[in-house]
């Protein structure tokens, strides 16, 4: 999902490709692609890749564009030049599923960064590893935001149970998205599935969907929801978006919302939200969160070169950068960035990472949400 469209409208500096390139690697030259949005491209490009070159000599970082299926093409061609062992023309991708494409890790195609001796491995935070094949070196994960001259920095909820008693204590000053329109909407609900089920995250999995009962968990959060819709903005009304809720808190018209913290942090930086906008996670279970995986191709022409940038990536000094330029979580533990940066951010730091599964799990989500919690509502 493009959780950016409202604010982010940057140029990249890197050229957009339709196909992957077809040049030969360059000596030192790293070819990384990125399919992620502008914000991103851009970093690297601005941001990560002069400050690798300026800390490893003669080395320097290529970053190509790969949107709409581009990585997925890239990975296909570096899994058959695998095969043949030709030139695979990439070396790194910044976000892409190492389970893909299939058979990929079978056929020995992506390097186990657990076992390639980064110097920061160690630091990365354990709640995010989801296989040595990937590297999370980012995140992001909803929280709160809120108008801190409507709501006292020691007033924000901290707890599921303390958000839903505020929402009541303060009604029409409270939204969230449509749970199909935008993943803080969606993880919202989640959030109060889970409130119903004991807190139990691990309660969802894509392997037990069909041995569950997946009405009765459900149901419990959708109870928790009917109960607070007439405590909602205009009475029961829905935003139709992430950034739709982001508007609505700018401009005034709620004093609270769930959003994405990158959108949130973004949003405080360039104006888009005001300064006195406050974020808080919650203690208890903290909302939904992800992470990018970073992936090393095995058969690269710089493979150790693109070691060096996901153990650069690590450091301190582009972990911070995660967090001041592009609203990003980092993907270490918090006790490895900078004590500056975990004092400016000790409000949203999570105590857990907390997921919830895609497929059938997403779609029984949002159609029961429409079913039993807004039926009244068109959907469209």
């Amino acid at each position: 999902m493009n959780r950016r469209d409202f604010l982010m409208n940057s140029t990249t500096a890197a050229t957009m490709v339709l196909l992957p390139r077809a040049a030969l690697a360059a000596p030192g030259e790293i070819a990384m692609y990125t399919a992620s949005d502008a914000n991103i491209s851009d970093f690297f490009t601005n941001v990560v890749a002069p400050a690798f070159s300026a800390a490893n000599e003669g080395a320097s970082v290529n970053v190509v564009i790969a949107r709409d299926g581009g990585t997925d093409a890239v990975a296909a061609r570096a899994l058959a030049a695998l095969q043949t062992n030709t030139d695979p023309q990439l070396d790194f991708i910044e976000q892409y599923d190492p389970n893909l494409p299939v058979g990929g890790i079978e056929a020995g195609l992506w390097v186990d960064l657990s076992k390639a001796g980064l110097s920061n491995y160690g630091k990365v935070n354990p709640q995010a590893i989801q296989s040595g094949y990937g590297l999370p070196w980012r995140g992001s994960q909803v929280l709160l935001a809120y108008d801190t001259t409507k709501v006292p920095v020691e007033s924000a909820p901290k707890t599921f149970a303390a958000l839903v008693e505020w929402i009541k204590a303060n009604p029409g000053q409270f939204i969230y998205n449509r749970p199909d329109k935008g993943g803080s909407g969606k993880y919202f609900v989640a959030r109060a599935v889970m409130e119903a089920n004991g807190m139990d995250p691990s309660k969802f999995s894509v392997a037990n969907y069909g041995s569950s009962d997946v009405a009765g968990m459900l149901g419990g959060g959708y109870a928790i929801l009917r109960d607070l819709a007439p405590s909602l903005y205009d009475g029961g009304n829905y935003s139709g978006g992430n950034a739709a809720s982001l508007q609505l808190l700018a401009q005034g018209a709620v004093s609270m919302v769930p959003i994405w913290s990158d959108m949130a942090l973004q949003g405080i930086a360039t104006g888009a939200l005001p300064e006195t906008t406050g974020l808080v996670q919650l203690s208890d279970l903290a909302f939904c969160g992800g992470f990018s995986q970073a992936v090393v191709a095995s058969n690269g022409e710089n493979k150790e070169l693109a070691l060096k940038l996901a153990d650069f990536l690590l450091t301190v000094e582009m972990q911070d950068a995660i967090l001041t330029e592009v609203g990003g979580f980092p993907g270490v533990t918090w006790d490895n960035v900078s004590p500056a940066m975990r004092e400016r951010f000790k409000d949203v730091v999570p105590a857990s990472i907390p997921t919830y599964p895609d497929g059938d799990w997403s779609t029984a989500l949002n159609d029961g949400w429409y079913r039993e919690v807004a039926s009244g509502l068109s959907r469209d």
